[in-house]
Order: C-alpha cells, then structure tokens, then sequence
C-alpha cells in the first residue's frame, strides 16, 4: 500500500475497572466512522484502540473486589473488545498496557528522556487523584462544603508523599507554545486549545512520573521499586503499537507521527501537553493533531454511577440496532461538543431520518423497479432540470464532506448527505414515478434511474457510519465491492443501467416499543455490569407493515385496502387544504368539520374521541399517522400522491401546539419546518 497517503488514528485507550459504558462506545464509532472515511477516500489506514491496564484505579478497584490486578483486567478486557467488535469497529489492533512488546515500548521512551537530561530523583508532595490518576496544584482543587478536597475534574484527591522521578516539564514550555502557534489545529476544538494555551502560559511545573506505594505498572529502569506514572505508561501505547522502540521499522516509519488522537476533552492536558513534551524530549515526532469530543448526557444528566445512569452499549445496540445507534450519535451530536441522549430523542432520528425519509425513499423506488420493470435498471432518456438539479446536489455530497472531514465535523458530513436525501424524497413526490407508468414510461424509467443514482451516492457515503445498512443498500443497488469507494462518486461514475436488481427489502425497519421500558428510560437505567443476569430485555426493532392503500383516480384519493389501521383523514391532492374526511356520519356536520380542522378524528364518535386521539398528517407524499396517548410515540407511514404546501405547514404548526401531542411529534414538526419553511 506504498502508492497510497497513509493515515494513522487513535482512540484514547478505556480504563478497564469497570465494564464498557456509552461514553467508551461513542469514541470508539467516532473514531471509526473517521477511519473508514479515509479508507473509502483511498488512505491506508491503521486504526488503534485498546486498554489502560495499570495505575493505582486499577490496584484499588481489585483489592475492593477482592481479586488481583491480573484477574480484574482478565475479566473485564473482554468485554471491551467485544463492544468495539459489537459496534463494528474496523480498529486494526487492540492493544494491552500488560504487553510485554509494551513495557519495552515504555522502558524505551523513558531511557531517551533520561538520556537527555530531563528526568530526575526527588520527594513529590501534592494533590493526587486516584480516579484521574492525575496530579493538580492547590490552586486547581476547591474544598465542598464537608471540607473534601476536589480536583478540576470534580474527583476527590489525596495528599500524597513520596520518593519520585520527576520529568522536566518545565523546560518545554516555550517549545510547547511554538508548536501551537505553528498549528493552531493542532488541538481542536478551539476552545480545547484555548485551554490548553491558558495552562501552559499559566506556567508548568516539573512533572512527577513515578510511584512506589504500588507495584502494579512497568517497572523504572535501573530502579524497580519505582513504577511509573500511569500516563508515562499509558501514552506510550501510541508508538508502541508501530514497533517503538525500533524507530526504524518499516512500521514505523510507514505510520509515526499519528494523524489524530481522538479522546475526551477531560484528557486534553495530557494529550496536549505532556504527551508532546515527552517525544520531543525522546526525539520523536510529535502527533499530527488531538482531537477532544465532548460528554454525552443521558437526560441532561452527566453519566455518573453514584447517579444510576450509567448504559451498558450492548443494551442500546440490541435495543436499537448497531447502524442506527452509530447514526444517532455522529449526526444528532455536533463532534467535539456535548451532547444529550434519550429513547425519544433516539427513536424520533431512527424512524424519521432512516425509516421514513432514506428507507422509504429506497424501498418505493426499488420495489416500483421490481414490479414494473422486472428487477432491471432502466436506461435513462434525457434529462430534465429537475433530473440534473437533484444529481448535481448528490455529485456535490463528497466535496462537502471531504471539507467537514479536515476538521472532524462528523456531523456536517451527515448533515449534506441527508439534505440530498430530503431532496431525492421532494424529487420522487414531485415527479410521481408511479402515475408516469402509464402516461410516460420512458419518463418513469428515467425517474426511476436518477433515484436509483442518488441512492448509490448516499449509500456510498453513509458507509463509514453506518457499514452494514450502506452494505446492503448498495447491494440492492447490485454495485460490486470494488465500485464502493469515494473515487465513484462525484458525477464521474454512474450507476449502470440495465443491471438486473435483486428483489429490494426493507433496510431501514421502524422502531416500535415493546411493553417494556427502553434503555435510557428512568426505570431500565442500570449499570454495565457483565455479570448482571437481571438486565431487561431490551425492546425489539420491528419491520414495518406495508401500505394499506391503493390510489383511487377517479377520487383523486388513497383507499384503504389491507387490514391494518384506516387513515381518518385523507387530503385531495389538488389542494392540500381541502380534506377528504372519513369521520364518523354520526357526529354533526359542524363538529366535524371542526375537528377536522384542528386535524382530530373520532374513530368510533364522542364516546373514543378523548381516548383515542390521533393525528393524521401529509408530509412529502406520505400519509402520517401519529398516536398522541401518552403510550404512544408510534408512527404510520402510507405513501401519498401529493406535495408539501404552505397550508399544510401551517396545518402542522398548529397540531404541534396542541397540548396532548408528544414531545417527539413536536420535534418532528419542528424539524419539517426548518427544512421547508420557506415554502410559499
């Protein structure tokens, strides 16, 4: 792979005290979302991930649970690579701190620092944090209003005395501020940069480095009484796992420096600061760039045992799926930044982005190519400006998100893929496929062709988020692994025409909850424990029923035609403002038109209309309908032939204020006037 750039990338390396929690899961699919785009992108990449098996953490969680460091970490490591291994991590190593290739590694580094003058033997007294393992001046703690001691982190810590190496951090401090100045992207986000500018002008002080009150760590050469500081150990994983310290490896020289470090902005400091001070004492390149997400909250609450809100990952990817849990939090979270999580929040992105606006899209246009035009691809005849509109803005997704991706704005990249996609929705509506079945057919075929197209380019491009589904996708597209790269997309490739498709199924299934709560509900929040076997199940994922309708022209209306639930309200597709209604004949002709008009029905007259209310909505030709009892939170999909209008979004806005609507039929309100609320 010499003929291609290559691409080194990191994950912070996971404590292994406890089990694997959200927050190790959301940086390990960020990490590797980012790492498949280059790969797609024609990098060669090597992706690294594993445990930080040492420290004082480590030695006190066994003595608690009585077991030895050895059998703590035999225990738990498992459980971490299976949850990277759960969550379709393409990481190409896992490594262990307990490595004997690593304590090389570590005695190595620590020899050229020695060897250069800047570590020394002194008594370190100070405050220490056993759960940070992290050292802090007086300054940087606060006493709460028991009289404990907290550092920066809010961790307790501890006055610690002792014998220790020191590392001359202080010498680096100018060298370290030229390296920010030479590359103000060297941390990002800025403001992570911000602070960490703040620190080192602030002044640094030499750095203790080694420990003798415990023994579970690598030893310091020529002295194994002293073990060394956790972080000396830990961030040496990075050159370990490239053949360090033989530096000139082929695997070495072919990968050091990393392109990006990807960690949580409560490890900046010593990602940022000590990290780079160590290898330029070593004579090592530094990294290329650190990049520092943000926390995740479940209901705005920061994750936290003491709290019980701690969710095991195996749980939300049964729960709700791999991809869609992937796609949940590298689009609804800006990356870098904290974000907030729950079911609703969870389940609305599932069933509106992927269900209905990518799913729907895909399964209407596919299946309409299987039953009209016998599973082959049509040629396309000329296009129209609309044809050429809606391909340009799909040539136009890699550009964008080639830019979002130099600074690791993850969410950016989703974000232009899925505007394309509520395109291709509005270009398919638009120009109603199924009815040119009869009036044009050719004009079908080309329709059918530019979705087809606009499919293969968002599939192409989700497959860093979402590998399985894209997977699939592309192959009801019947695109052979070798056309899936990013080098066929942008318009210089088109799909082939007359290629014989398999029979299309759903990709995408909606979210139905079970009777049971969800995970991240308040009564299902537990902690990861692997060895827990009273967990709930957690809900299933259902495939969704097919349409209930069938197009009556001479109504100018869908009829309900299957056994499932029976639209109330339907709207002519001249004028979405005048509704077809089936309301029950026995209420009054003008309570009726008013109920229809606040967008209520009653299936069966006053006697169910306050315990069965329901909306039903039009959006980009598909029927809703959505259960506003406070059980609900389910929605119904039918497709329509029909548009968005300026009425109907105002039809919207009104339900949406209503006070027995869900949450997340508001938000989905909310969203569909942003998109289209400059409709006139």
């Amino acid at each position: 792979m010499a003929d291609k750039p290559r691409y080194y990338i990191t994950t912070a390396i996971a404590y292994p005290n406890g089990p694997p929690h959200i927050g190790h899961a959301y940086e390990a699919i960020a990490t590797d979302a980012i790492a498949r785009f280059m790969r797609l992108d024609g990098y060669d990449v090597f992706f690294l991930t594993g445990t930080d098996e040492h420290g004082s953490k480590m030695l006190q969680t066994a003595g608690r649970e009585k077991l030895t460091p050895r059998e703590l970490v035999e225990r738990n490591v498992p459980r971490f690579k299976a949850m990277v291994e759960r969550l379709e991590c393409s990481n190409d190593e896992f490594i262990r701190t307990t490595e004997e290739r690593h304590h090389r590694a570590s005695i190595g580094i620590w020899e050229k620092m020695q060897a250069n003058g800047d570590i020394y033997l002194d008594k370190y007294s100070g405050w220490y944090s056993v759960r940070d393992e992290a050292y802090y001046d007086e300054h940087e703690t606060k006493l709460n209003e028991k009289g404990e001691r907290f550092g920066p982190q809010g961790t307790p810590v501890e006055w610690v005395e002792e014998e220790s190496y020191f590392f001359k951090l202080s010498a680096y401090q100018d060298k370290l501020l030229e390296l920010y100045a030479r590359d103000p992207g060297y941390v990002l986000p800025k403001e992570r940069l911000n602070e960490v500018l703040s620190f080192v002008k602030g002044g640094l002080q030499d750095l203790s480095i080694s420990r003798t009150t415990f023994d579970w760590g690598v030893k310091v050469p020529a002295n194994p009484k002293h073990v060394m500081y956790v972080w000396v150990d830990a961030l040496t994983n990075y050159i370990t796992a490239v053949g360090y310290p033989d530096t000139d490896s082929p695997k070495f020289r072919r990968y050091w420096p990393a392109d990006l470090h990807v960690i949580g902005k409560d490890i900046v400091r010593f990602h940022a600061v000590y990290w780079p001070a160590f290898l330029m004492s070593a004579g090592v390149e530094v990294p290329r760039r650190i990049f520092s997400h943000g926390f995740l909250f479940n209901r705005g609450e920061k994750m936290s045992k003491s709290v019980g809100n701690v969710i095991d990952p195996f749980a939300l990817a049964d729960a709700y799926g791999v991809d869609q849990l992937r796609y949940f939090f590298l689009r609804e979270v800006p990356f870098g930044q904290d974000g907030n999580y729950s079911h609703e929040v969870i389940v609305n992105r599932i069933n509106a982005d992927l269900a209905n606006d990518l799913g729907n899209l895909a399964q209407r246009s596919l299946s309409m190519i299987a039953r009209q035009l016998g599973g082959v691809l049509p040629k396309p005849g000329p296009f129209t400006d609309a044809d050429k509109a809606i391909l340009a803005a799909a040539d136009g997704m890699i550009g964008k998100a080639r830019e979002a991706m130099k600074t690791q704005q993850l969410h950016h990249v989703l974000n232009a893929v899925w505007a394309v996609v509520a395109d291709a929705n509005r270009y398919f509506a638009g120009e109603a496929p199924w009815a040119l079945a009869k009036t044009d057919p050719a004009r079908q075929g080309t329709v059918l062709y530019v979705t087809a197209e606009v499919i293969r380019q968002v599939a192409i491009l989700s497959a860093p988020f979402m590998p399985s589904s894209a997977g699939k996708l592309l192959d009801l597209l019947a695109i052979p692994p070798a056309e899936r790269q990013f080098d066929q997309l942008g318009g210089a490739r088109r799909i082939a025409a007359g290629a014989t498709l398999p029979a299309p199924t759903p990709v995408f299934p909606r979210y139905v909850d079970s009777e049971a709560s969800a995970p991240g509900s308040r009564e299902q929040v537990q902690l990861a424990n692997p060895t827990s076997k009273t967990q709930p199940a957690p809900p299933k994922l259902q495939q969704p029923a097919p349409p209930q309708l069938k197009y009556d022209k001479g109504e100018r209306r869908y009829k309900h035609v299957g056994k499932g639930p029976e639209p109330l309200i339907e709207f002519d597709d001249r004028d979405p403002k005048k509704w077809i209604g089936k309301c029950p004949s026995t209420l009054a002709a003008a309570k009726r038109e008013a109920l229809l008009n606040e967008g209520i029905a009653a299936p069966n007259g006053d006697r169910e209309l306050s315990a069965a209310k329901k909306l039903y909505v039009v959006h980009e030709g598909v029927i809703y309908e959505a259960q506003t009892s406070d059980r609900g939170r389910t929605y119904h999909g039918y497709p329509y032939k029909g548009k968005l209008s300026r009425a109907m979004l105002d039809l919207l806005q009104a339900m949406a204020t209503r006070k027995e609507c869900l949450d997340s039929f508001k938000i989905w309100v909310k969203k569909n006037i942003e998109i289209h609320g400059d409709r006139r």
